[in-house]
Parts: C-alpha cells; structure tokens; sequence
C-alpha cells in the first residue's frame, strides 16, 4: 500500500517535459529491444540458416557423435537463452548405450556430453542448441547436461579418470558462460524442479568433483610462458 502511494505520489509530480522525454527513451528502449530480438530470431526466418560447422566441437577434448535431431531443438545460445548452468547426469548405463540412446529420436532426450569411466568425451549436441535432457524446458534452456557413465548405486563407477575428464570439462564450460563455480550453479539432474531422476545419486562426490572444477578453472585462466592462456579455446 505504502508502494503504491509512493508511485501516485510520483506520478503527481511529473511534468509535460518529462513525459516527452519519458516517452522518447521509452520507444528508443523499445527499439532497442527490437533490434535485439531482430537479431536473435533472424535466422529462424525460412531459407535462413545460421551457418554451421559440420562436426565441430565446443571442448577441444571432445569427439563429435551427433544426437538425433528428435532429442533437441536448434538455438542459438547465449544470444536467445543465457547459459548459467550445468547439470551432472548419470547415465544408468554404459557409455555406448547412452550413446545409442540419444541416437534413437524415440528415445526423446539428449545430453550435450557424455564422459566414459575412462576419461573420454563425447559431444552430441553443441552447446548453442537446446538439449532435452533437465526434464524442465526453463533448465533445459539455461544449461549444458552432462552425462556420466555408470549407475548410481555403485560409487566404483566413478572412477578417477571420470571425474577428473568431467571436472575440465565443467570448467572450460563455466569460463565461457561466466558461470559461477558452486552448487547454485553446477547442480545434479535431482535438484531440477519437477524432475523425477535420482542421479547423479547419493555416491557422486560433490565436496571432490567441485575442488577439482575449481583447480581446472584456475589452471585454465593461467597464463601460459608466452604470456597467453594456457587453455586452448575449447
């Protein structure tokens, strides 16, 4: 009530040169949220495509085996949806079958990565496109998924060669997004709202994977002899 006084108060008090320039910066601003629009959906009009790069990678670490088209949708991120997270999925399965999994357009999700127990990497989907994977479409549009080999019920899946793949991964991850390095934001697909998945499960060392993403992210930013980054871009 008090809130609302204030505004009527306010309002009183405006005068007619105000409201003119008021209402200059206000079709400026709309102009510019135009323009802004205009330039996220532009290649959505038909016959227009944003270009891509057949096979190409986000992480230099990764190998490129493309997802159905069925388990994700075409995006053009951070420009249309800010990436501000990533979620650490378990596969309930081996490495091979979640790739084949998300492979299948009947299977109706996909992550961006899959890590194996033995440290390697597959990307499936590139990280400007939306990925099916949160089972939450806000989260889903926010965030890079992350699948892990293994079952939840059994911590020697996790394997040190894993978490230490996935920790790098994570890192270069947050450093292009400018994603905070903590639990707000490197979450477990069972801390998605709505979401019925248990994983990455009660075995899944949060205190260890997250000193290792923040041992990655520090050596990543360290420059190199020469006076560059020592990171490569990916």
């Amino acid at each position: 009530m008090g809130a609302r006084r204030a505004s009527a108060d306010g309002d009183r008090r405006i005068g007619r040169r105000a409201l003119i320039v008021g209402g200059v910066a206000a079709a400026a601003g709309t102009a510019v949220l135009a323009r802004d629009e205009l330039a996220r959906l532009w290649w959505r009009v038909p016959g227009v495509e944003k270009p891509r790069e057949q096979g190409a990678v986000d992480y230099a670490g990764a190998r490129w085996v493309a997802a159905s088209d069925a388990n994700w949708r075409r995006a053009d991120r951070p420009d249309d949806f800010g990436v501000d997270m990533v979620i650490v999925h378990v596969t309930q399965g081996s490495f091979d079958s979640a790739v084949r999994a998300f492979q299948d357009p009947e299977h109706k999700a996909a992550s961006h990565y899959v890590v194996g127990q033995d440290g390697r990497v597959a990307q499936m989907i590139r990280e400007l496109d939306v990925a099916y994977h949160a089972g939450n479409r806000d989260y889903n549009e926010r965030s890079v998924g992350i699948e892990h080999e293994g079952f939840v019920d059994r911590p020697e899946d996790f394997t040190d060669e894993m978490y230490e793949a996935s920790a790098r991964l994570t890192a270069r991850i947050c450093a292009r997004y400018d994603i905070p390095v903590d639990r707000d934001h490197v979450i477990g697909h069972v801390e998605v709202p709505g979401t019925d998945h248990t994983d990455p499960g009660p075995h899944w060392d949060w205190d260890r994977y997250m000193e290792l993403v923040r041992r990655a992210r520090t050596e990543q930013a360290r420059p190199s002899p020469s006076g560059s980054a020592s990171a490569t871009a990916g």
